[in-house]
């Protein structure tokens, strides 16, 4: 019962998260950083709710500190079920220089969750307004990052990587996130994109 309230939960907001789309990217911001706060309170609910069902693993959410946000971003949904991913980050950007902290966490069959706490920045790869990607125009930051938190073995702190954030505007909704990293973190290396993910870049 309590999972199918979380699951009723996300897709309000997720609703949410679509209209905010609407809006022009400088009238993003606030409201999905509220939006990801929320996100985050929904996912501790449906870990609490998968302990309570007898889950054979533990449960990792993505915790990271709330903050004022440039950049922000929410990929996936707070997982549950057997397998999934989910990921989110927010931070800052002046000129060539980026803060932030982002998260990503993965469900597989019979393993413990496998959960990444990356810094971000300060490096700025690649901002771009008006960038054209798969045929769509948005904006489009790349970042270094480096992993600071790690449950899994094999992908080890201080490992670096890139997030790739791009966000689309218009009135179209085609936001992606790519989780970018060398061979020891592979397992991390994913790429988002849908109806449940959103992107905030500034111009």
């Amino acid at each position: 019962m309590k999972r199918l309230v979380a699951g009723q939960t996300y897709a309000r907001w997720r609703t949410s998260l679509l209209w905010l789309t609407s809006f022009p990217p400088s009238a993003r911001r606030a409201r999905l950083v509220a939006a990801c706060i929320a996100i985050t309170a929904t996912g501790l609910l449906a870990g609490a709710a998968s302990v309570a069902v007898g889950s054979t693993h533990p449960v990792a959410y993505c915790s990271i500190p709330a903050g004022s946000d440039t950049w922000a971003f929410h990929a996936g949904a707070p997982i549950s079920r057997a397998t999934g991913s989910y990921a989110h980050g927010h931070g800052s950007l002046a000129g060539d220089t980026a803060h932030g902290i982002a998260c990503q966490v993965d469900r597989v069959a019979s393993a413990p969750d496998r959960q990444i706490i990356v810094s971000v920045g300060p490096h700025v790869i690649r901002h771009q307004h008006a960038a054209v990607i798969g045929g769509q125009t948005g904006n489009i930051l790349i970042m270094a990052i480096r992993v600071k938190s790690s449950t899994d073995r094999k992908c080890k702190v201080g490992t670096h990587g890139k997030l790739t954030l791009f966000a689309t505007y218009n009135g179209i909704h085609k936001d992606s996130v790519r989780f970018s990293f060398p061979s020891a973190c592979r397992r991390h290396r994913h790429f988002y994109s849908g109806s449940n993910v959103t992107v905030l870049v500034p111009a």
